[in-house]
């Protein structure tokens, strides 16, 4: 088995707390070692085993971190909606927009249409230093054409969600309990073999908290773990339904209670922030400070999809979250790797301690801050994928 030696590293962030006692684990001129696809040995610089490396990568002082874990994004779509940015940004009227228009145009886009704009996403994403990426269905919205979104979906990441409660399509528009008994029948059948989670959107004009409890409830009957958009637009019962039934995430929670707050402190529950869709429409940030306080568990994620956030790069992200929604650059970054590994509930990634999958970016400065420190400059030098550098 092939070892690489990763050296001379300024900063090597490994979110491991027994390292420093802080969250990020912080270790100072430091290396680590990879042996195939997971890192077998992390310490200080100068006394990292030399013996039978194959392969040195020098840092040159540079700092290193584990890759992005992104755990909320929308990949498998047709078209864009750059003429509803445009009016929302001129605060101008714009009838075309929506999830539905995004739905038409995937229902009419050919698999292998889909698949290369997903892999195009996702090698944006990579190339930003995400290394981990959720991707949901949820344009397809019909029986048959949720199952292909999935089955792209799948080619790109194992992270597959069934999100085929993302809205009520047009054609049950005047019968919404049967569009959720075809999500909870057929759609779900269809979907089974390729996805891992079930999400719906617990939210004003799309889904009411009865029927994403119905909804996910037939998910997990049937296997499939339970997430969900909640508490985007409006306040609802989304976080408390996430938490009564073990949700690994919920996500957006732009307005949350101190019950729901409270809730999820208490739960294994993660409270996901997807600050760029505020940043997209000009919606008012959420404070994080409040679940931080509280001890909630936190992901940041992109939330990338073509109507509300059309941004794969969690950079920004970051960046935002600590201009606008009170975090600290530790905070942040924790967040983006950590806290989406545990929004996944995974454990093999978004750290850099032995065991963990060799996942990780090399950036162009002594420190991370620099993330949100310098906004929109590509600071992403190297970026490694399992022990295979990808970027």
């Amino acid at each position: 088995m092939t070892r690489t030696l990763v050296d001379n590293i300024g900063l090597l962030v490994t979110n491991d707390p027994s390292i420093d006692g802080t969250p990020l684990g912080l270790l100072p001129d430091a290396a680590f070692v990879v042996e195939g696809d997971l890192v077998t040995w992390v310490g200080p610089s100068q006394i990292a085993p030399r013996s039978e490396i194959a392969n040195r990568v020098n840092a040159q002082g540079r700092c290193v971190i584990p890759g992005f874990v992104d755990s909320h994004a929308h990949l498998v779509f047709a078209g864009d909606r750059a003429a509803e940015f445009r009016a929302r940004m001129q605060r101008e009227g714009y009838d075309a927009g929506g999830i539905n228009y995004t739905v038409e145009l995937t229902r009419k886009a050919s698999n292998g249409q889909l698949l290369q704009s997903a892999r195009r996403l996702v090698a944006e994403a990579n190339a930003a230093g995400t290394t981990t990426i959720e991707c949901k269905s949820g344009y397809g919205l019909t029986v048959d054409d949720e199952a292909r979104s999935l089955v792209v979906a799948k080619q790109v990441t194992d992270e597959t969600t069934f999100l085929g409660a993302h809205v009520v399509p047009k054609e049950f528009r005047d019968s919404p309990d049967d569009y959720v008994d075809l999500v909870c029948g057929p759609m779900l059948n269809a979907a089974l073999a390729h996805s891992k989670w079930i999400d719906v959107f617990c939210d004003k004009g799309a889904f009411t908290a009865d029927q994403a409890r119905q909804i996910l409830k037939a998910g997990i009957a049937k296997g499939l773990l339970p997430r969900l958009h909640a508490n985007q637009l409006e306040p609802g019962e989304g976080v408390q339904i996430g938490v009564e039934l073990d949700a690994a995430s919920v996500d957006h929670v732009s307005h949350i209670s101190d019950a729901d707050i409270s809730a999820l402190a208490k739960s294994n529950t993660v409270a996901t922030l997807l600050p760029a869709a505020e940043f997209s429409t000009r919606s008012q940030y959420p404070d994080a400070r409040r679940l931080f306080e509280a001890g909630v568990t936190v992901a940041l994620a992109s939330d990338c999809n073509p109507g509300s956030s059309y941004t794969t790069n969690m950079p920004f992200v970051i960046a935002i979250a600590v201009r606008d929604l009170r975090f600290s650059p530790e905070q942040a970054l924790w967040s983006a790797t950590k806290g989406g590994a545990m929004a996944l509930r995974r454990t093999d990634v978004g750290h850099l301690s032995v065991g963990a999958s060799a996942d990780f970016s090399i950036l162009s400065t002594p420190s991370y801050i620099h993330l949100a420190y310098r906004p929109g400059v590509p600071l992403i030098d190297e970026v490694w994928s399992h022990g295979n550098r990808i970027k």
